[in-house]
């Protein structure tokens, strides 16, 4: 069977969430015998045609030139190469700059989107690009013939807001290994004592919520956050809680190093509000990290009752207040029980597997 993945910023990964996913499927994928093929930017920094078996096709992005309408060129530049494969499945994985293009998408192929969150409703955009969002997220629905969802949230979504049926495959994590205890001195940090923030820098993630939560609290640990100030939103929040207790270290990089500084955490706060399985939940789950979450159904469809639950900075205040050993909670075994039985990469792939198979007899 012949797969091609569009719609990220290729593989190997070197950019976030949709690319490692790519990169474990498509590896994943050809070791049980399919022929994969992966669209990478022609700038991208691997540049070579195979990696680990999975075929590399490079295409012309013009981002770095004319900033982000360019990624609608780059997305039109992957179809219209499509069209020159006979490919048995098309996997797009999300649809912000692709679905405008899905009319000349391979009319043999099957286009299996994955529709990633409700892009539509993040706040860091305007009103207008809210309403292309929304569009575009039509159109994906119109011109797919299958639908992947990574949280249970988005599959009612879609049966709720266009009555499609999707099936519900989530994200993956990796197992994380010895953390790196020398990871605490380059930030001054000493084990357990620090409860931490690992997200971008959007009002969505409720970032102002958890920092007015530890500002109202006793302030017994430090607070960590790790994200990029460079946004708008990023340079507002950390100029209005300007705390000594509380560390902004920006961009960490390295999974390992980022896994350790979860796993070394007291309490890991997890804000996400909108969009399907985060990549960073699943990856505290991991980490052994003891999760308090904002209440949505996102959240609560991973964690179940293995997490604390906010929706206020009262209740943030509170949960940093109280002395919990996370390390010997019943969450934090559950947790981890749950990503080696329903998150790991294996059981990912294998899904994909099953359901590729599934479509191509019907």
């Amino acid at each position: 069977m012949k797969i091609a993945i569009l719609g990220t910023r290729g593989i190997p990964n070197n950019y976030g969430g949709f690319e490692q996913f790519a990169e474990y499927l498509s590896v994943g994928l050809v070791d049980k015998g399919y022929e994969v093929f992966v669209y990478n930017p022609h700038n991208h920094i691997f540049k070579e045609s195979k990696y680990k078996g999975v075929d590399i096709i490079h295409c012309f992005d013009p981002e770095y030139l004319i900033g982000t309408s360019g990624q609608f060129l780059y997305d039109l530049n992957c179809i219209i190469n499509c069209r020159k494969y006979n490919f048995d499945i098309i996997l797009q994985l999300g649809y912000t700059s692709s679905s405008i293009w899905n009319r000349i998408m391979p009319k043999k192929s099957i286009l299996v989107t994955n529709m990633d969150g409700i892009e539509w409703k993040r706040s860091k955009f305007s009103n207008k690009v809210q309403k292309f969002l929304k569009y575009a997220e039509r159109l994906a629905v119109k011109y797919s013939d299958y639908f992947i969802s990574d949280s249970i949230g988005i599959q009612k979504y879609l049966l709720e807001e266009y009555e499609v049926e999707s099936t519900y495959i989530s994200y993956g994590a990796e197992k994380i290994g010895h953390p790196n205890l020398d990871i605490l001195s380059t930030y001054n940090l000493s084990k357990y004592n620090y409860d931490i923030v690992v997200a971008r820098m959007e009002p969505e993630n409720n970032i102002e919520m958890i920092l007015e939560g530890f500002m109202q609290s006793k302030k017994d640990r430090d607070l960590v956050i790790i994200g990029s100030l460079k946004t708008d939103f990023g340079k507002y929040v950390s100029e209005k809680y300007d705390d000594r207790q509380i560390k902004y270290l920006g961009f960490v990089s390295g999974i390992i190093n980022l896994n350790s500084l979860r796993y070394f955490s007291n309490l890991y706060f997890h804000g996400h509000s909108v969009g399907g399985t985060n990549p960073s939940l699943l990856e505290a789950m991991s980490s052994n990290s003891l999760i308090c979450a904002h209440d949505n159904i996102f959240n609560k469809s991973i964690l179940e009752k293995d997490a604390y639950y906010f929706t206020n900075f009262k209740q943030i205040s509170h949960l940093m207040n109280n002395k919990i050993k996370a390390k010997e909670n019943v969450f934090v075994i559950n947790n981890k029980q749950k990503i080696n039985n329903l998150y790991s990469w294996s059981k990912i792939v294998d899904d994909y597997n099953l359901f590729f198979n599934k479509i191509c007899k019907k």
